[in-house]
């Protein structure tokens, strides 16, 4: 049967394969010739060559995979229970396969691929456990990649040994380990590995959480689920993360206090509860555990109130239980009584044990927040006394001691007490009475100094207080304010504008502008630039051209030493001053003395508005003067573009000989290699304005010019 079988799976096409598999069995390339040729066959036709070609070369990976890669494609789309046969045959030939090849990891990927499609857990498991075994630890990766996958889908017990396995391999995979077993139930083995892992100050976390987060999800899941955990020890753990995240003390004392709750064990929480509101250090963590304190006492009242209505309504009495009720709510009443004490008690002992010169946090905001604790209870008089307390505290930071005297000052305005703030503020910058220096030479940055010695000199302070004086004072008290900022020489240019413009509002021009010059005098430049700016604006919007020469001294006084750099904006502003109000000639000295002074980088832009403005004023001619001596002060690369512009005029004033001339004169700053533009114009300009003599000129000036510049 087998011979009758062959002869029907080969006919006389292929004889000539055949003869020369006769001569060269072990030849792969005739068995691939053979098996291309087969392809336009029926199926069985060429599975027979391939497993006569495996017979002859069983460990060809070659022929293998075309092989394999075929009887898998017939499985797509087909039901594996429906046709489990044809799913056997083809797991069949894969594990034939990897008898030889099974150190190929691509024939194991496509076999377990396969697999993880079928209902066959088992033998998926231990077929990726097979193909572990036999590769080198090298091509893991890739089998663990899709094992993982596997395990996700197969879900349970499986997973969880899957995973455990990998761990080995991938510390770092722990944080995925943890969310099995949470998603399994096994509470307790989770808990083992966020212990490990919060304990490890070397382990970085995969999924980018800090290492109070992972410390934070130890102990929700102890205290969600704390009957299921044995092996942990919870209160122990909470504790530690108390004395480390001292920034959480609050959040950890509240969950300490609920695992005690689930445990049934109340008297205990409680003990937790007041535990935590009397030794925390911040008001922000005894809110949070007051509130939870007082959460819980409520909803025990609750419950108990709700069970002594049921045996009420039974007619049941129980003096025992309504005696403990009854306690409950005493210990309720006097807790929610004892709150404001509970709250000064914390914010005393931080203020105490604080030390100003150490504090790594802002504590001048915690005897502000102290202060308002005070204030939001509508006793004023105790919070001036916090803050009287608190700026006599010597400060790491100049500026803390600034921000307590502008809350306290606030604090004032709050309640409508504006000579009150003012007097604080005035207060606050005195100058001390003991300094041994003028005060003007005290250095505001000197940390040998206390900081009460040196506050005066803060411009945070001063601001406010000009602000308040600006807002609730008289203009004679705001004006006395600004000049002692002047006088301490901290004012900033913002503050001289600030003053200026203040009297400026309040009519006081005359004294307005001498702010400017004294700012001026006080910074001189750069910021010098900017005060002359706003005040020659001011000036000139105020009084126009009706204080002309006292205009022309000011605009003289802000040219004497001003640098090229900013020379340019005060001379445009001063020249057309004098269109307006002067003479048209003064204000080409003035653009004219601009082309001197200016910045290199503005000198042609000022010669161009100094041609427009004489073109403008007295004709086209007067221009030619200026184009002259801009070719002869500017650098090469604006001389170029000046000289075209110059030899336009002349030409379309019909001065061809003129123009001719600055055409040879400004020719020998232009390679006719990289600059052919100027000498198409000359040329062209000959063509239609010279003859054979000034054309041939200009090609020997043209020659002898090139002959000049070194040849690329």
């Amino acid at each position: 049967m087998v011979a009758n079988h062959e002869e029907f799976l080969i006919n006389e096409h292929d004889i000539p394969y055949e003869e020369e598999l006769l001569r060269s069995p072990y030849s792969l390339r005739v068995w691939l010739r053979y098996i291309d040729h087969k392809r336009n066959g029926s199926a069985n036709e060429l599975y027979f060559v391939y497993e006569r070609a495996l017979n002859e070369l069983p460990g060809s990976y070659k022929l293998w995979k075309q092989y394999l890669d075929i009887r898998r494609d017939t499985l797509k789309g087909l039901n594996a229970v429906r046709h489990k046969s044809l799913y056997s045959t083809v797991i069949a030939l894969y594990e034939r396969s990897l008898v030889l090849l099974n150190k190929m990891p691509r024939i194991w990927l496509d076999y377990l691929s396969l697999l993880t499609t079928l209902p066959m857990i088992t033998k998926t498991r231990r077929s990726f456990d097979n193909a572990l075994r036999a590769l080198p630890v090298t091509q893991h990766g890739r089998i663990w990649d899709l094992y993982l996958q596997f395990a996700k889908a197969a879900g349970g017990e499986t997973a969880i040994c899957i995973h455990r396995r990998y761990l080995k391999l991938e510390p770092s995979f722990v944080e995925n380990y943890i969310d099995s077993l949470i998603k399994l139930g096994h509470y307790d083995e989770a808990a083992i590995q966020l212990v490990k892992i919060v304990n490890n100050t070397k382990f970085a976390s995969s999924r980018g959480k800090s290492h109070y987060q992972l410390w934070q999800q130890l102990c929700e899941l102890a205290v969600d689920h704390c009957e299921d955990i044995k092996s942990v020890q919870v209160e122990p753990i909470i504790r530690s993360g108390i004395k480390r995240f001292t920034d959480q003390v609050g959040i950890l004392y509240a969950r300490l206090a609920m695992y005690w709750i689930k445990m049934a064990q109340i008297e205990k929480a409680r003990d937790i509860f007041e535990e935590g509101i009397t030794t925390v250090m911040t008001v922000r963590d005894f809110t949070v555990i007051f509130d939870a304190y007082a959460e819980f006492e409520e909803e025990m009242i609750t419950t108990k109130m709700e069970m002594a209505a049921e045996r009420e309504a039974a007619g049941e009495k129980d003096e025992d239980e309504d005696l403990d009720l009854d306690l409950r709510l005493l210990r309720f009443e006097r807790l929610m009584d004892r709150r404001p004490f509970l709250v000064v008690e914390t914010y005393t002992q931080a203020v105490q044990t604080i030390n100003p010169k150490r504090a790594h946090g802002k504590l001048h905001e915690l005897w502000a927040k102290f202060a308002k604790f005070y204030e939001d209870g509508d006793d004023v008089a105790s919070a001036r006394a916090i803050f009287e307390k608190a700026v006599k505290v010597n400060y790491k930071n100049v500026n803390d001691l600034a921000e307590v005297w502008c809350e306290y000052a606030e604090m004032e305005t709050r309640h409508d007490n504006f000579d009150a703030a003012l007097e604080v503020m005035a207060r606050a910058t005195q100058i001390p009475k003991l300094l041994s220096v003028n005060p003007k030479q005290v250095n505001f940055h000197d940390e040998s100094i206390p900081v009460q010695q040196r506050v005066f000199k803060s411009l945070r302070l001063w601001s406010f207080y000009i602000d308040l004086e600006e807002s609730v004072g008289s203009i004679e008290s705001t004006k006395s304010v600004y000049d002692q900022v002047m006088d301490l020489r901290i004012a900033n240019p913002q503050v001289i504008v600030n003053y200026a413009t203040f009297l400026e509002e309040n009519q006081y021009f005359e004294e307005s502008f001498k702010v400017y010059e004294r700012g001026i005098e006080l910074f001189g430049w750069p910021i010098a630039f900017e005060l002359w700016n706003i005040y020659l604006e001011r000036f000139l919007k105020r009084y126009g051209g009706t204080k002309l020469e006292r205009a022309r001294d000011l605009f003289e006084q802000a040219l004497d030493a001003c640098p090229p750099k900013y020379a340019k904006p005060i001379y445009l502003m001063y020249g057309k001053l004098e269109e307006e109000h002067g003479l048209a000639r003064h204000a080409m000295r003035i653009y004219d003395r601009a082309t001197r002074a200016v910045a290199d980088e503005d000198r042609m832009v000022m010669f161009e508005y100094y041609i427009a403005k004489a073109t403008e004023s007295f004709g086209i001619m007067a221009s030619r003067e200026i184009y002259e001596r801009a070719i002869e002060a500017l650098p090469d690369k604006d001389v170029r573009v000046m000289s075209l512009r110059y030899a336009e005029l002349e030409r379309k004033l019909g001065e061809i000989d003129r123009a001719r001339a600055i055409y040879g004169f400004a020719s020998q700053i232009f390679d006719p290699r990289t600059q052919p533009g100027f000498w198409k114009t000359w040329h062209d300009f000959e063509v239609q304005h010279g003859n054979e003599d000034t054309f041939k000129e200009m090609l020997r000036i043209k020659r002898s010019v090139q002959a000049t510049f070194p040849s690329v």
